[in-house]
């Protein structure tokens, strides 16, 4: 007898498909607006860049393998996504401090100027999309959102491919 629920049966169907209707036009709409901010074109970010830029600012230098690990995806994503940011200079390359063969990605001064400056300005545009909600109501949002993202994380990581290469890419 299986463990789990159908979900089909154990949810209503129709509010199911409103959720997966409104995530769908959620992600496009991000993707549109990359999320820049108010208005600000200037102030948009990939969002491999944005990811990875801010992954190095809270964890600090590391290596490929560890970022790539720390991000859940695989080596050659991450070499192939820091590489517009090493040529850019918002990334630096720099020798590992125990073994001069490896390298070390850390965020540049240019790197740690430009996403606190798409911070800001992803700050100011959550502010005005959520201006007429209360803070119990920002704060429900935002609790509901990292433990859908985090459910997402957590059935990504579940279906690892063999080989221990991951099947798809995460987005924390």
């Amino acid at each position: 007898m299986p463990t789990t629920p159908d979900m089909t049966t154990a949810s209503d169907p129709a509010l199911l498909d409103s959720l997966q209707h409104q995530v769908a036009v959620f992600a496009r709409r991000a993707e549109q607006t990359r999320l820049g901010g108010v208005g600000q074109v200037r102030n948009s970010m990939d969002r491999a860049a944005y990811l990875l830029l801010n992954r190095l600012d809270k964890e600090g230098p590391m290596g490929v393998k560890a970022l790539a690990a720390s991000m859940g995806i695989d080596s050659s994503t991450v070499t192939r996504q820091v590489a517009p940011l090493v040529d850019t200079g918002l990334v630096k390359r720099t020798s590992h401090p125990e073994d001069g063969r490896a390298v070390v990605l850390q965020l540049s001064p240019r790197g740690q100027a430009r996403l606190d400056e798409v911070r800001s300005s992803r700050r100011e545009l959550m502010a005005e999309l959520t201006q007429d909600w209360d803070p119990a109501e920002r704060e429900s949002f935002c609790a509901l959102l990292t433990r859908f993202n985090s459910a997402l994380s957590a059935r990504q990581t579940s279906q690892t491919a063999p080989g221990g290469e991951v099947s798809a890419t995460p987005e924390s």
